[in-house]
């Protein structure tokens, strides 16, 4: 069984490593753009094998799209971080040209395969990678709650002075500072955090969460890897070992949450199939209203996107199928499928670059 990771920069090369230490795959493959980078840091990652005590093999590629045939999961890390001078429209049009050729490299070469992308703007992405593989939402989505759970869980560790194995925590919405920590369904060993930690405090952990990546970014000038890494592999292994974990996903939501046409963080159920699930919690009022503004964050920069726009334009052409004639109808597995009649502009641009 094999697992390609595509860019191999920080991020990319962290996950990479925490799968192979896993030992949950026969060959991890590591893929990038520059030459002798994914080599290098390959065979470096492998000889930590008989100090760690793993036999999956390691091996990595400069666009060689062929090594990754039959891969059971994609990680997509790759990604041109903003730079001085970059708008985010700039980041949100480069990385959605280089998402899309990745996609569809990978995707050529894996038909099957689950894809889970990190590459940011996270939420935008996961988007546009969808309708550049053609396939069931199921099996396109994006890591971005496995690290927000997991930072915000790190914080209340620290706080309450306990093991962050008996932390359980979910959050909903986008990947950045509206995203939606729900601390009625957060716990300590079964017990309701807030029953542990004063209500200012708990709402001051909850605001450090929002703007963790930010936190890190001004700390090291550079965003961070070895959680990002970590919560990507944590994914890849509840496919591929099929276990049925329930984890905050970057899902494409058809309905659940009163929403449609928007990848969104959501619990789902993680398995062999990808998304095998998604769980709608009960919200109340409040919770109901900050995961719509999180919503609308999410869309004004999905908007930005040329593959949003040709999607949405394409989907209109299918909607006006009202000839009476029910094989014009998409069949009932290829509903969550994006429509390519009319064709979609990506961009100008038609490269890719190492994960950030």
């Amino acid at each position: 069984m094999k697992v390609t990771v595509v860019g191999a920069g920080n991020v990319g090369a962290t996950c990479a490593n925490c799968i192979a230490e896993k030992d949950i795959v026969n060959e991890v493959v590591l893929l990038d753009i520059k030459e002798g980078v994914s080599e290098g840091k390959s065979l470096d990652m492998w000889q930590t094998a008989p100090i760690n005590l793993y036999d999956t093999r390691i091996k990595g590629v400069t666009n060689d799209y062929a090594a990754t045939d039959n891969s059971e999961v994609v990680v997509i890390t790759s990604g041109l971080p903003r730079k001085p001078g970059m708008s985010r429209d700039d980041l949100i049009s480069t990385n959605a040209g280089i998402v899309k050729s990745v996609t569809e490299n990978v995707i050529k070469h894996s038909p099957n395969a689950k894809i889970i992308i990190v590459s940011n703007p996270l939420d935008v992405m996961c988007y546009c990678a969808f309708l550049a593989a053609k396939v069931d939402s199921s099996k396109v989505f994006g890591m971005a709650g496995v690290l927000d759970t997991a930072r915000y869980r790190a914080f209340l560790a620290e706080a309450l002075n306990v093991s962050p194995k008996d932390i359980q925590a979910l959050l909903l919405g986008g990947h950045g500072d509206t995203m939606v920590p729900l601390p009625r369904y957060t716990s300590v060993g079964g017990i309701p955090v807030t029953e542990l930690i004063d209500a200012d405090k708990l709402q001051a952990i909850i605001e450090r969460t929002k703007v963790g990546g930010g936190e890190l970014v001004k700390l090291m000038g550079t965003s961070a890897w070895y959680a990002p890494g970590a919560a990507a592999a944590q994914m890849v292994e509840a496919i591929i070992r099929d276990q049925k974990r329930v984890f905050p996903v970057c899902a494409m939501l058809n309905g659940e949450y009163g929403m449609k046409d928007i990848y969104l963080g959501v619990p789902v159920v993680l398995g062999k199939n990808g998304i095998e699930k998604i769980i709608e919690v009960k919200l109340d009022d409040q919770e109901k209203e900050l995961l719509a503004t999180s919503a609308k964050a999410v869309k004004s920069v999905m908007t930005d996107a040329h593959c949003y726009k040709r999607h949405h334009a394409a989907h209109r052409q299918e909607t006006s199928y009202q000839s009476g004639n029910e094989q014009n109808l998409p069949h009932a597995h290829e509903r969550n499928r994006p429509d390519f009649r009319g064709g979609f502009l990506f961009l100008r641009l038609n490269y890719q670059a190492r994960g950030k």
